[in-house]
């Protein structure tokens, strides 16, 4: 599942990409698809490491890697172990309403980003993400879970008094709201809701057919639902 718009970053070869908070590794596999780019995909749980260089690894298999360097890097996004100015772009998606200290991540964001590189940021949207709240309090009081919720202009906000320009932004995965709403309904740690495993099926499904159809409801309904808000910023 593939949040951010690559095409918005206009990635040459050789470019050095930093991915943290990188997960299992879908963003990081994707940005090794670009030719001979340095990607390092970051992130404090080594599970999700592992799963990220597995990913990778399928990618170079299926002969779709871009031939550049990928790493994995345990790191914290508060104290990134990188120089200034390292990368000349940088994907941060679906972690700051995570991190306690936001400002502080934000300020570590800018400042291993390259002068005139680019900065990608995904949060959950405002509206999607309050009825899951009201839905659920173990959502968001889970070990690791949510602290914040962010509007639009908060979360552009936090890296523009950084000094970042804000190039854009879209809305994704209108899809994906519908079911968080239900899985917290019949609360977020149950895995026998029959509802909530029918429909982690036709996302499964959809995640990996790609089909036509449900890739047009998706676009025609993220301006209105879309759970996760994309910004792109430039330094």
């Amino acid at each position: 599942m593939i949040t951010v718009k690559f095409n918005r970053l206009n990635i040459r070869p050789e470019e050095k990409i930093l991915d943290i908070g990188c997960g299992s590794g879908r963003h990081t596999g994707e940005a090794s698809r670009y030719k001979n780019a340095f990607v390092i995909g970051a992130d404090r749980n080594t599970r999700d490491l592992i799963d990220c260089r597995n990913r990778v690894n399928f990618i170079r298999n299926c002969g779709e890697h871009g031939g550049g360097q990928t790493l994995n890097c345990a790191a914290d996004i508060t104290a990134l172990p990188f120089d200034a100015a390292s990368f000349d772009h940088v994907i941060c998606s679906e972690v700051m309403e995570h991190i306690p200290d936001d400002a502080l991540a934000a300020r570590e964001l800018v400042r291993v980003l390259k002068p005139g590189g680019n900065l990608v940021v995904s949060v959950p949207r405002w509206f999607p993400e309050k009825i899951c709240w009201k839905l659920s309090t173990s959502y968001y009081n889970a070990n690791g879970g949510h602290v914040r919720i962010y509007t639009k202009k908060k979360i552009a906000a936090l890296f523009e008094n950084q000094g970042l320009l804000t190039r854009g932004s879209h809305y994704a995965h209108s899809l994906h709201a519908p079911y968080w709403w239900l899985k917290c309904l019949v609360g977020p740690e149950r895995e026998d809701s029959l509802p909530v495993n029918l429909y982690h099926r036709l996302l499964s499904w959809d995640i990996m057919e790609k089909p036509k159809i449900t890739r047009q409801v998706d676009r025609f309904f993220n301006p209105i639902l879309g759970k996760s808000l994309v910004l792109y910023f430039k330094k």
